[in-house]
């Protein structure tokens, strides 16, 4: 669980990032989320695009995401979400959470 101030450094963070992934019509599926645990591993932040012709929110869908990959919602704000699960990976920069 991360704390209010962290999550807003990680919102600071998020907001300069490209969305790496964008979820529409057919929502999320198994190898949706084999990518989203890989990019989180990769990168530990991460920002996603939920197209207009979802039949899922932005909200709905980082609660997905959430859940089954005990990943921590960092903002959901219009179409984008943007997501934060440390990475379990040793020779890695981690981010330095406040």
């Amino acid at each position: 669980m991360i704390t209010t101030k962290q999550r807003a450094f990680l919102r600071g963070l998020g907001n300069a990032l490209d969305p790496v992934m964008q979820v529409g019509k057919d929502g999320l599926g198994e190898n949706s989320y084999i990518a989203i645990r890989e990019l989180l591993d990769a990168r530990e932040l991460i920002k996603i695009k939920v197209l207009k012709n979802s039949s899922y929110s932005a909200k709905e869908i980082c609660e997905m995401i959430c859940s089954s990959l005990d990943a921590e919602a960092v903002q959901v704000i219009g179409s984008m979400v943007i997501v934060y699960k440390k990475s379990t990976k040793k020779d890695f920069k981690h981010i330095e959470l406040p």
